[in-house]
């Protein structure tokens, strides 16, 4: 049976059989990881708490021929253990779980980047640097950034004019200048669409400064823009503490 380390971060479990777990993690040298924590599940488990949502592990994993069974593991960060008690960070904190097992496949590639900017999202959220919406929001945009689906909020995303313009349109990839506004645009506010800017590109100075009406916006924009580029929506945004 061969062995293999990685690094990465618990995002969700289910039951299998009578007492053990799949564990679904991001991990750094393979992406999307899906493995079976045997007898996880019994109170006298070697694992303990290690493997629940948020945590950050190292862990030694086994190739098996359908599921990799997990053998050992060690913690990192216990992001868990910090999250609990708060409902906005925890909430806004399963939000990016659900959105980082979206954005990942399933493979085998290295998720570096990813994982990454999820550990510090999730650092930032136990930490309480910012508002747990707003981590939520920049994480979300520079994770589809990572991706490749990094939308404009300056130049026109169809004809590259410089800004600022009005309308906003997730198919097109972000603002759009008057004469390629598209039906079903929206129209965010100024200061919305300054923040956005500032939380994509992690100015948080500017961002701390933007008010309610324009968070709750921005936080709209940001869910409509991910709800498009990965086909539906996120289950866990409702929850969220806006």
């Amino acid at each position: 049976m061969s062995l293999y380390r990685d690094s990465g971060v618990v995002l969700r479990t289910h039951k299998l059989g009578e007492a053990d777990r799949i564990i679904t993690l991001l991990t750094r040298e393979r992406g999307l990881v899906r493995a079976a924590a045997k007898g996880i599940r019994k109170t006298t488990s070697k694992f303990g708490g290690r493997l629940e949502p948020f945590m950050y592990v190292d862990l030694q994993l086994a190739e098996g021929r359908t599921l990799d069974v997990i053998t050992q593991v060690e913690t990192i960060a216990p992001f868990a253990r910090d999250l609990g008690g708060d409902y906005a960070a925890y909430t806004a904190g399963t939000a990016m779980l659900e959105t980082a097992e979206r954005m990942v496949s399933e493979d085998g590639e290295p998720a570096v980047q990813q994982l990454q900017l999820l550990v510090g999202a999730l650092r930032a959220l136990s930490e309480q640097r910012q508002t747990p919406s707003l981590l939520l929001d920049s994480y979300q945009l520079r994770a589809l950034a990572i991706a490749g689906y990094a939308p404009t909020f300056d130049a026109c995303a169809r004809c590259g004019a410089e800004g600022p313009h009005r309308d906003f349109h997730a198919a097109s990839g972000g603002m759009l200048c008057s004469t390629c506004r598209m039906p079903g645009s929206a129209a965010p506010s100024p200061p919305t669409v300054a923040l956005l800017a500032a939380l994509l590109s992690g100015d948080w100075e500017n961002a701390a400064l933007a008010d309610d009406r324009s968070r709750r916006e921005a936080g709209s924009i940001v869910a409509a823009y991910l709800s498009w580029h990965l086909e539906r929506g996120l289950r866990s945004l409702s929850h969220v503490d806006r």
